[in-house]
């Protein structure tokens, strides 16, 4: 009897085997159905556009290339000054003067005159990774991530080289960017930009051209901004998002019912970058602390 009741106990235990691998192999089997029901299909006519600087990342992005640059002897002591001031203007004006910004970014070509492409594409992953990354807002990131969710694209628009944008945005795991194009020939920067400085209204005829290319509609879009000067890409959409918006673009958010998202902590609009102000200060004077030194050896 002990016997048979062995037997049969080894025949129910084959047969709960042969059940769980038959189980297994058809969730194996459904598995890719399961996957494929599951995924979000893409949305081809909606898409989000996001500005870089203080938008998507604290602080400007050329900037902190420029530190990395300037930690490697790109160029001098003098030369990042001109940097911290562009900045401590911007910080304390709480928005960006045109010119400035063309300054500064023409300062910023004019470093890397003569430089491979290559090179400088390699030391800009460098540079995300060491001043950068920590640097990327959380909340406007989800914001991008949101619409990647829904099925969306989303392209960064800045006037940060198109270089730099498109490694910020391969590492968050956007479609894309669009930025300021420098001159280059053999692979070699020339030090001189093709067509504009991607940067106020032609930020808004950059999507516009996108937007064409993509089959976008842009009733369906949405643009993400903190500066006043984006108000033209941020008009050309159906839905525009003042993220850390200065205090211009907080009043024209406020009248045509835009939506405003801060992800600072404190006191908003000019008066939240004092924190800020202060620190760039400080690297300011300890640049100018260490031209006069060096003067004064001299």
């Amino acid at each position: 009897m002990a016997g048979k009741r062995e037997v049969e106990s080894d025949r129910l235990a084959e047969l709960a085997g042969e059940a769980s691998a038959e189980a297994a192999l058809a969730a194996a089997a459904a598995a890719p159905e399961l996957e494929a029901s599951l995924a979000v299909p893409t949305d081809l006519t909606a898409a989000a556009f996001f500005d870089v600087d203080n938008t998507m990342m604290m602080g400007a992005s050329i900037f902190h290339f420029a530190r990395g640059l300037a930690a490697r002897k790109y160029f001098s002591t003098s030369d990042l000054a001109g940097f911290v001031w562009q900045q401590l203007k911007f910080r304390v004006g709480g928005r960006e003067d045109p010119s400035s910004v063309k300054a500064s970014r023409e300062q910023a070509l004019s470093f890397v005159a003569g430089r491979s492409v290559g090179e400088l594409v390699s030391l800009g992953e460098e540079i995300y990774d060491e001043l950068m990354a920590d640097r990327i807002w959380k909340g406007t990131q989800a914001l991008a991530q949101m619409h990647l969710d829904a099925g969306q694209r989303v392209w960064l628009v800045t006037a940060t080289p198109v270089e730099l944008a498109q490694i910020i945005a391969r590492r968050l795991g956007l479609t894309g960017a669009l930025g300021t194009v420098s001159e280059s020939a053999d692979g070699i920067y020339t030090g001189r930009l093709v067509g504009d400085l991607l940067h106020g209204k032609a930020k808004a005829q950059a999507v516009r051209s996108l937007a064409a290319k993509e089959g976008l509609d842009l009733r369906r879009c949405t643009a993400y901004s903190d500066s006043s000067n984006d108000v033209p890409m941020l008009s050309v959409v159906g839905t525009a998002v003042a993220v850390n918006p200065d205090s211009q673009l907080r009043e024209i958010s406020r009248r045509k019912g835009w939506e405003i998202r801060d992800f600072r902590t404190g006191r908003k609009a000019a008066k939240i970058g004092v924190p800020s102000v202060l620190g760039v200060g400080a690297l300011a004077g300890a640049v100018a602390a260490t031209m006069a030194w060096r003067r004064r050896v001299r």
